[in-house]
């Protein structure tokens, strides 16, 4: 497939024929499939770069592409990954992290955390936080006027009555009841193993699960290479791929873009619910 190349300026209209390319130099010459510890900064200065287009306006939404954490870490820059990076720069304090795919969206109240540390990480403070941010994205970035969210427990079978833990009775359903009151549509503490079952995925907008691999095994069987990584709570819109750089893939051309794909479709999705008119 031939593609026509043009140079992104933002005073001129958008090309209708071709696909428009900002151009950012190299910093050393790219071997694919090589990692370069040099060119970890022009990583950076994409985002950078993406970024301001998102907030000054000329962007209308960003479409992020897997990175490689460790080669930037390699030359001297912490990073932990886009999201916190962006969080970062945009002096947003908390962000919620969703995929969607395979009929499903399945936010997440902690994310990369080590299993023995997911209980105490999930507090009433963080629960509402996560709750507020997920309730609002789904009506400003959705356009879902009164979201439905199915929350799941943290134990097997949702705590079984506090007799496998204390934290669906202590935590998630002071929280759920008091974010009730305040009008959300929320159901739950959910046992997790019947959660993802149609008839009760059929009952809500979006699943809440309590951390990476209670939610995530599910979402990436139904759509994974198809699935969309969704940062909520940012000012801007930012979606990414479900998965990692597959470096035995580079060149090759075996590459599936289909995620890729995915993802600038529901970035488009998202800023139409907004209100933008997107000029792709």
């Amino acid at each position: 497939m031939n593609v026509r190349l043009r140079a992104f300026d933002p005073a001129q209209a958008p090309a209708a024929d071709g696909l428009e390319v900002l151009h950012l130099p190299l910093a050393a010459s790219v071997v694919a499939g090589s990692l370069n510890p040099a060119n970890s900064p022009y990583v950076l200065a994409l985002l950078d770069r993406a970024l301001a287009g998102c907030t000054e306006g000329s962007f209308a939404a960003m479409v992020t592409a897997p990175v490689h954490k460790g080669v930037i870490n390699d030359a001297g820059v912490p990073f932990t990954g886009h999201t916190e990076y962006l969080a970062r720069l945009t002096s947003t304090p908390r962000v919620v992290m969703m995929l969607a795919g395979g009929g499903l969206r399945v936010a997440l109240a902690t994310t990369h955390l080590a299993l023995a540390e997911v209980a105490g990480a999930i507090t009433r403070a963080s629960l509402e936080q996560t709750l507020r941010i997920l309730h609002l994205a789904l009506r400003q970035r959705f356009g879902i006027s009164e979201p439905r969210i199915l929350v799941a427990g943290l134990n097997p079978h949702a705590g079984e009555g506090g007799h496998l833990g204390r934290e669906e009775i202590d935590v998630i359903f002071p929280v759920l009841e008091r974010l009730r009151q305040a009008g959300m549509r929320l159901e739950g503490p959910l046992p997790a193993d019947t959660l993802f079952t149609p008839q009760v995925l059929a009952r809500g907008d979006c699943v809440l699960a309590m951390y990476h691999d209670q939610g995530l095994p599910v979402l990436k069987y139904a759509s994974f290479g198809k699935g969309v990584n969704v940062t909520l709570g940012l000012p801007i819109v930012r979606t990414s791929v479900d998965h990692g750089t597959a470096l035995e893939l580079a060149g090759s051309g075996r590459a599936d873009p289909g995620s890729l794909i995915a993802a600038i479709e529901m970035a488009l999705e998202m800023v139409r619910a907004a209100g933008v008119t997107p000029s792709v």
